[in-house]
């Protein structure tokens, strides 16, 4: 952004709103996981879905593409790409090309005609340097590295010769791994200005810290440690953890003990980004006490709250805080004026 700006002062910068991205990440997310718990994320807006066990419920994966696509249409206000194909690789291609808000279904029998007269640059792996190798070999579309003997390939690219020669036939033989098992869950977030304010730093700990727990919720796991990060305004990152003695998923115990982490730091100057994450991650049901003891309140104060988020949206219901930081955003109003998604970018971004 600064060689940007050197080269063109008098542009327009919009800022980033990442808080935003990261609530219509966790909105999106939440209706794949309607349709099967096979969820892989591959960033905040894109994911692979294997629905190969969901047909009986939902038809046909083209019919599930179509509803997911309507659902976040309707809930979240955003277009959606999606591509249908028998293997990872066909299905992302598939999806790039139904951009910014189509679907494009390739049946098994007809993936690699499907391939054939696309640039070579389309095949995982290759940047300009490899496309410029594979030119110089004569080969500029995925049919022609899929008709070209491998072993040609083989001596003169080595193992990415394999790797391509099997892309470019459709092969692809991934899963879809739904549960890699996380080190970390958290959320972070960047201040339009820098600031001391103690109110906006809570704050701001209580909205990460909620959408932290309700991660955890949701992948069934809970954290052993509380990890509070703050970028100072020199973007010096400063980072406090706390163990916990016991293993936890609710955001409001992580909010205090981040709150208190922030407390000891004694900060001097401004502030630029919070974070809080919860590590330590562990899945399955606590060891039972000897006597039965009953649900904590806050077990069925979360699962309550994360019912009424599922059907109505994540701001249906906040903590006070939490709430006024949701309407401070100074673009809402504008944003609303002119029928804009909740999530698309205002005056500030």
């Amino acid at each position: 952004m600064a060689r940007a700006l050197r080269l063109a002062p008098t542009a327009i910068v919009v800022a980033p709103r990442f808080r935003a991205y990261a609530e219509a990440s966790e909105e999106v997310f939440g209706i794949f996981e309607r349709y099967t718990p096979l969820v892989e994320p591959l960033s905040l807006d894109e994911a692979f879905l294997d629905v190969s066990g969901s047909r009986g419920l939902f038809g046909a994966p083209a019919a599930i593409a179509t509803r997911i696509r309507a659902e976040i249409a309707a809930e979240v206000g955003l277009p959606c790409s999606a591509g249908i194909a028998a293997v990872k690789f066909v299905a992302k291609v598939a999806s790039d090309l139904a951009k910014p808000n189509g679907q494009r279904e390739v049946p098994a029998e007809e993936t690699t005609a499907f391939l054939a007269p696309l640039p070579v640059s389309r095949l995982w792996g290759v940047g300009p340097k490899l496309e410029a190798t594979l030119y110089g070999l004569g080969l500029r579309t995925v049919g022609d590295v899929a008709t070209v003997d491998e072993e040609f390939l083989v001596e003169r690219l080595g193992d990415t010769g394999r790797h391509l020669a099997a892309l470019s036939r459709g092969e692809d033989d991934r899963v879809v791994v739904p549960d890699r098992q996380a080190k970390s869950i958290g959320a972070e977030d960047t201040f339009g200005e820098d600031t001391l304010a103690a109110d906006t730093l809570q704050r701001a700990l209580h909205t990460q810290a909620l959408r932290v727990g309700r991660r955890l919720r949701r992948a069934g796991l809970k954290g052993r440690t509380v990890q509070l990060k703050v970028k100072l305004a020199d973007f010096t990152v400063v980072t406090r953890r706390r163990t916990l003695e016991g293993p936890t998923d609710d955001g409001q115990r992580l909010y205090k003990e981040a709150c208190e982490l922030l407390a000891r730091l004694q900060l001097q100057k401004p502030v630029r980004l919070t974070g809080v994450s919860a590590q330590e991650l562990m899945g399955g049901a606590p060891q039972l006490g000897l006597f039965g003891e009953p649900e904590a309140r806050s077990q069925r104060l979360n699962a309550a709250l994360d019912a009424i988020a599922a059907r109505y949206g994540q701001k249906a219901v906040a903590p006070a805080d939490v709430a006024k930081l949701q309407e401070d955003d100074e673009d809402e109003e504008a944003r609303r004026q002119v029928g804009a998604a909740r999530f698309d970018a205002g005056p500030e971004g």
